[in-house]
């Protein structure tokens, strides 16, 4: 009888509030009670690029025998890559992310998960798994980078890309394709573009604010518009890309008649190298960089950031970084975008 009694206090201690108890819909299966794992109290994680970034996992009690995993879902192949395993005296790091993750550990309830010099690629959603035999029980958590998306197109123009040749341009700009969320999230803050363009997933879209004839007619309403899976080798578009903020990195201008070369060794000069157009698009979006003046880029392209719409510069209403293609690598004409990293 004694036992019973201490059961039953044990799970009043471990019953959640009443406040937290609401009804669901008839016939909405009941999501499992966690026994071991805490649930997060902020399942989003909000960090910077080249910061150190702590994802929370702590155990309310320690079964016997148990291991805690930790892996990310990748869109690109809805698949979850293994990054590290614990028993709580050992563990094994895998895969890419390994030289930078490392259990927190602060106490021997504490799984976290940390990862340092966080990169682009880094954000996305990731499981923290608690592995029991016939009691194994999940978190889930978000690792969001605060970022901009830009389209992308090469410089014999639209529609050239394949998946991976998306992919591996975007990569050389110094940034990433972005996911649906991100390119959904820019649109809600005015991305409008007619080109389609490949993101993360394998899936294509475009997105529009202003309904209009050349971009599926003027009936259509605002929206992300998609033209879904494509076949990754045949089926070439554009690219949205995205990139973040880089803690300690700098893009600044240097004004000249230069060619494309000559620009390239003035930023040299200064112990810098040409920017990238990510990185360019990085330091519109966060640092706020405004200038009239084109200059050259390290894909051969000129372009200019606005953030204060003026009419002598370009006469566009809105913010953005204007372009002016991709001149010959010859012409004297331009100045030059230069970039510093930590």
């Amino acid at each position: 009888m004694q036992r019973l009694l201490l059961l039953g206090c044990l799970w009043l201690l471990a019953a959640p509030p009443a406040s937290s108890i609401f009804q669901r819909p008839t016939g909405t299966p009941a999501p499992l009670r966690l026994q071991y794992l805490l649930e997060p109290l902020h399942p989003t994680v909000h960090t910077q690029r080249g910061a150190t970034a702590t994802l929370p996992c702590v155990l309310r009690a320690l079964p016997h025998n148990y291991r805690v995993k930790w892996s990310k879902v990748e869109p690109a192949n809805y698949r979850e890559n293994i990054i590290i395993i614990t028993n709580g005296l050992y563990h094994k790091n895998y895969g890419p992310l390994s030289p930078r993750v490392r259990l927190r550990h602060s106490h021997r309830y504490d799984a976290s998960l940390t990862i340092t010099n966080v990169a682009l690629e880094d954000e996305g959603r990731y499981r923290c798994q608690l592995v029991n035999g016939l009691e194994d029980e999940s978190i889930s958590l978000t690792l969001h980078l605060e970022g901009v998306v830009f389209p992308y197109q090469p410089s014999n123009g639209r529609y050239k890309f394949n998946y991976h040749e998306a992919k591996r341009a975007c990569e050389q700009q110094d940034s990433r394709l972005a996911t649906y969320q991100q390119l959904y999230k820019a649109w809600t803050e005015g991305l409008d573009w007619c080109n389609a363009g490949w993101i993360l997933d394998g899936t294509v879209h475009y997105p529009i604010i202003n309904s209009r004839e050349p971009c599926g007619g003027r009936l259509l309403l605002p929206g992300v518009r998609t033209y879904g899976a494509r076949d990754k080798q045949k089926d070439r578009f554009d690219a949205f890309c995205f990139t973040s903020a880089l803690q300690g990195s700098q893009v600044y201008f240097i004004r000249g008649h230069l060619n494309f070369k000559e620009a390239g060794q003035a930023c040299r000069n200064h112990g810098a190298a040409i920017a990238k157009v990510g990185q360019l698009y990085s330091a519109w979006k966060f640092s706020q960089l405004d200038r009239c003046d084109g200059g050259w880029l390290a894909d051969g392209s000129v372009r200019y950031p606005i953030t204060t719409p003026r009419q002598r510069c370009g006469g566009l209403p809105d913010p953005g970084v204007r372009s002016f293609g991709f001149p010959s690598k010859e012409m004297r004409t331009y100045g030059t975008y230069c970039f510093v990293g930590k």
